[in-house]
């Protein structure tokens, strides 16, 4: 075997075992090639005591608080409030109209819908409270609304039904498929008597 010979195949053995040896070295433990392509489920973003304000063109239009919110980055990215929220609408005059309440929310920010659920409470400037399980607020259309069992309780009478739309202030409301109602008798003041 000639010296030109012996010298391509010492190369070409010395490649074979090279790559022999990287190649078994690079064997991985599947839950540790599962750690690195797996998407984090995670929040991207975690804030307590959180407090927001909104505004149009230099007018406060309303405020949010919650004790805990968390930002996720998904396809369709949400803020969720676990552990409640408080929303403030205003007027011109920065005094509160409306108030919104509940146990639990998820916004979906790309859509500007807002879901509130467990024991909603909304309170206008009249005094109408409506109480429901589930309610949507669509910052788009300025509306908030629910498909399941409502109560609205205004200053003569409580209000039973399946469902509700209203304005995102709740001033101007229709009751879904009423169910009965109950008129509130009030008592005489005795100054007045």
């Amino acid at each position: 075997m000639d010296e030109d010979s012996f010298h391509k195949r010492s190369t070409s053995y010395i490649i074979l075992w090279s790559t022999l040896l990287i190649l078994s070295s690079c064997v991985n433990d599947m839950s540790e090639v599962y750690q690195l392509t797996a998407k984090d489920e995670g929040p991207f973003e975690i804030s307590h005591n959180i407090k927001l304000i909104y505004s149009e063109k230099g007018q406060v239009q309303l405020k949010v608080k919650a004790p805990l919110l968390e930002r996720y980055t998904t396809d369709r990215p949400y803020l969720e409030m676990t552990e409640g929220i408080e929303v403030l609408f205003y007027d011109s005059l920065l005094n509160v109209t409306t108030r919104l309440t509940a146990n639990y929310a998820i916004s979906f920010e790309d859509d500007n819908i807002t879901e509130a659920r467990n024991d909603v409470v909304v309170v206008n400037e009249f005094d109408e409270r409506l109480n429901t399980e589930h309610l949507v607020w669509d910052e788009n259309k300025g509306i908030i609304y629910s498909d399941v069992f409502v109560t609205i309780t205004t200053e003569t009478e409580v209000l039973y039904g399946e469902g509700f739309i209203s304005d995102e202030k709740f001033e101007k409301w229709t009751l879904k498929k009423p169910q009965g109602s109950f008129i509130i008798e009030h008592e005489e003041d005795e100054t007045e008597q």
